[in-house]
Parts: structure tokens; sequence; C-alpha cells
């Protein structure tokens, strides 16, 4: 992760490089949390929040290296503690990553008087933030403290860390390291994702037996949707899907780009359509633009030569298989009904929602709750249908930019974050993007910009 270390040269000498403190923080952990007792998770917490007022002391790209190491393994370090400690329904170890991505907005006040932000970029951030702030005031008004704080935590830590990076870093900067960090984080991450599939650990077992997510498989050997280290197999897949863009677009020789075939095989036993979707959308996206045209039709090809091997060379090719049929069912899908059973669901409701509910939301994981997929869905619910109209045009004024970028600057680097803002937009209908780690991801890679280009920038 040579990335962190330049940036740890120009802001002095550090003993350690941030993403390397954060391993360890989680080593650490994950060693001694059973010792430790309810103690290991207020523990876990603070360490995160260490790491990112570490890792930031050495610069923009460091800490972002170091977030996607908490965002990663955080939830694996959780489900170790729980098993050994008992079963934490709250969920409290995932706040450790959105701490350490808090440290460094506690800077967002002085570089938004010091830097000259256009209206078209910093509008959307503030729109989306201010139907934030209403749902967590409708959560209040309920007397539901604790999802009003955990709602706005989990939308407001994301949204405020990427105008942080965006006013501060250099894009090529951060997308280099985010593509060191992923070289190292991919194959790891696949390698468990395939371990898991075939012969789930204790910890996962103990967590999917309690844990209120219905569609992630049966804690048995090749019954289980492949999350890997993170806390499902949306996160997981939409995790892996930005790594293997970020690294298929990178100037890194083919010999280290192999490191990374596990990551492509745990994606496929994610089962998660919408990831993949996203990263087809992307790849398509590139085939635009010259910068990256070769090195797409490159990866077009790979990639179905790789499908085809993974069907029938595989022990999982029948599983891989049967799910990438269903992408050709359409609205005869049973997911895809499902959805659109939602919107008939909400629009008969009393209201129509029309003021919204706010973040206090029945748990999916409970009888006869209606499941919530997709910003359309999410916003309606909590904001009603005026404010969260106002969020997700918010929402579509940031892909906007990201796009438009794309298309002025015609470089690279701006061609692979309009790529990913487009993938973003295709997940946009079937998944929740802006919340928790998919908030991480869709913010900090989506909107990604330059201080030199909002300098030069015209109003």
């Amino acid at each position: 992760m040579s990335a962190s270390l330049a940036s740890s040269q120009r802001h002095g000498v550090w003993p350690l490089p941030g993403w390397l403190a954060a391993v360890l923080m989680l080593a650490v952990v994950a060693g001694v949390g059973g010792m430790l007792g309810g103690l290991s998770r207020l523990v876990f917490v603070l360490g995160c929040g260490a790491v990112g007022w570490y890792a930031w002391r050495q610069g923009a790209a460091a800490h972002l290296q170091a977030a996607l190491v908490l965002f990663t393994f955080a939830p694996f370090v959780r489900r170790i503690v729980d098993l050994a400690v008992g079963f934490d329904t709250l969920g409290l170890m995932l706040i450790g990553p959105l701490l350490a991505i808090l440290v460094p907005v506690l800077y967002l006040p002085r570089l938004l008087e010091t830097v000259d932000v256009p209206a078209k970029w910093i509008w959307p951030l503030g729109i989306v933030a201010c139907c934030v702030i209403y749902a967590s005031m409708l959560s209040m008004a309920q007397a539901d403290w604790n999802n009003a704080a955990s709602g706005a935590l989990k939308w407001l830590a994301p949204l405020l860390y990427a105008s942080v990076l965006m006013l501060s870093a250099d894009r090529r900067e951060l997308i280099d390291a985010a593509t060191s960090a992923f070289l190292v984080i991919l194959p790891v991450t696949g390698l468990y994702a395939i371990y898991q599939y075939v012969d789930p650990p204790a910890w996962d077992q103990y967590w999917m037996q309690l844990a209120p997510i219905l569609s992630i498989g049966l804690p048995i050997p090749y019954g289980v949707r492949s999350f890997s280290t993170m806390n499902s197999p949306a996160s997981y897949a939409s995790f892996t899907a930005v790594g293997l863009f970020l690294l298929a677009f990178s100037q890194r020789r083919w010999p280290a780009l192999l490191l990374a075939l596990p990551a492509g095989l745990g994606l496929l036993l994610s089962l998660y359509r919408t990831a993949w979707i996203s990263l087809a959308v992307g790849i398509l996206f590139c085939l635009l633009f010259s910068a990256t045209r070769r090195r797409a039709s490159l990866i077009l090809i790979g990639t179905a030569v790789a499908l085809v091997l993974a069907a029938t060379l595989t022990p999982f090719g029948d599983v891989v298989g049967e799910r990438l049929s269903t992408l050709g069912e359409g609205t005869q899908d049973g997911s895809a009904q499902e959805r659109l059973e939602e919107f008939v669901t909400l629009w008969r409701l009393p209201d129509s929602s029309l003021f919204g509910s706010g973040f206090t939301i029945t748990d999916v994981g409970s009888a006869g709750a209606m499941p919530i997929d997709g910003m359309i869905i999410a916003c309606w619910l909590s904001m009603g249908i005026v404010i969260g109209g106002f969020c997700l045009a918010a929402l579509f004024w940031s892909i906007g930019n990201a796009l438009s970028t794309a298309f002025s600057d015609r470089s690279a680097e701006a061609v692979i974050v309009g790529a990913l803002a487009l993938g973003a937009l295709a997940q946009l209908p079937l998944a929740s993007i802006t919340s928790g780690e998919a908030g991480f991801l869709f913010w900090t890679f989506a909107v990604l910009l330059t201080p030199r280009m909002i300098e030069g920038s015209v109003e």
C-alpha cells in the first residue's frame, strides 16, 4: 500500500501505516475479546476511533485504506466476539468504522471556509443531509431515540466523510490508495467466502441463526449465500464489485490481478445479482471512452470466460448457473415481483406515507413486516413522498454530477468515478446505497473530486 507510505512522508514519519494499525487493532480485539466480555465492544469502538485519528494524521489516502479495512473486517470480529460473549442485537461494534470516518469531519467547517465549492456539488449533499435530519426528527417524535441516532449516524457519517475527501484530497491518489487496499483485502475475503460456503465456521453459524436476515441462506455446508467477513451478502458483494472494478482498471500487471480471482468466485457465491449488474454496467460505461475502452473490452472477454469456467468446472457451477439464468426473467422473477408488490403495499397505506415514519421501521425479520428494498422505498417510507422525493432527486443530482465530469474530463480517473456512479444508479431501485458501509462506498467512490477541479470550476 505505497500510497499511504507516500502520504505519511508528507505528514511526518509514522511507525505504522494506517491500514496496518487497523489490522492490528482488529486482531487484538478478536483475540482477547472473549476475555474482556461485554467491555470488548466498547474497546473496539474506541479503538476504531483511535485508528481513524492515527490514519488521518498520515493523510487522506492512508485514512481511506484504514477505513476500507475496518468496514471489511469489523463484522467478522463482531461475530467472533458474539460467539464468546453472546449475541448483540444492537450490533454496537459496527459503529466503530463509522466513528473512524467521523474523525476527519472535524475539519469540514474549516475546509468549507477555505475551498470554493461550486453549488452544483454542495447542494445535493446538503439536501440529503436535511432529509436525513427530518427522518431522524420523526423518529424522535415517536420517542425512538435509538433508531433516530443510529439512522442519522449511518446516513450522515459516510456523506460527511466523502465531503471532506472531496475538499481535501487528490482523486488519483485516493483511487490508487483504494486499489492498493483492495489488492490485499480481496484475496483474503474471497478465500474466506469460499471456505464459508463449503464449511461455515461456528461464529458464522451462530450469527446466522440469530440475525434477522431472511436472504442469507442456511448455516450449513453449501447452504450459505457467502457474506465473507462482512455483515450480509449485499455488503460483501458490493465491496467486492467495487474492488474488482478498481483493480481491473488499475495499471497493475496481470500476475497481481490473479490474486483477485478468489474474490470473483466469492462474488458469484454471494448470489447477489444487484452487485453483478452494477459491475457490468460500470464496465460497459467504460467502453464509451478511449482512455478505458481497451481495458474494458479485455475485461468483458475475461469475465465471459471466467463465468463459463465457474459454471462448468467448479462444484458450485449449478448454483451459480441457476442464479445467472434468473437475470433474463425480468418481472417474472420472484424477487422482482416482491419489489413491485412493495410499491403497491406502500401506496395502499391510509395516507400513502405522505409524511414518512422516520427511521422507526419494523424489522424485516419480524413476521408480517414489509421488506424494504431499494432507495425509492426506503426514502418514501422513512421520509414521506415529498421529502423522500427531494432526497431521491439529490441522489440523482450527485450521480449526474459524476457522470457529467466523466464526459467533460475523459481522463481514466474521471471515467472510473463516473462508471462507479452509474453502477450505483443501477442499484438505486434495488438496494440501499446510502446507509452504513453501502453509503461509505457510494459517497466515497461515486462523487470523488480533486480540489483543483473544484477551484477551477465555473458556477
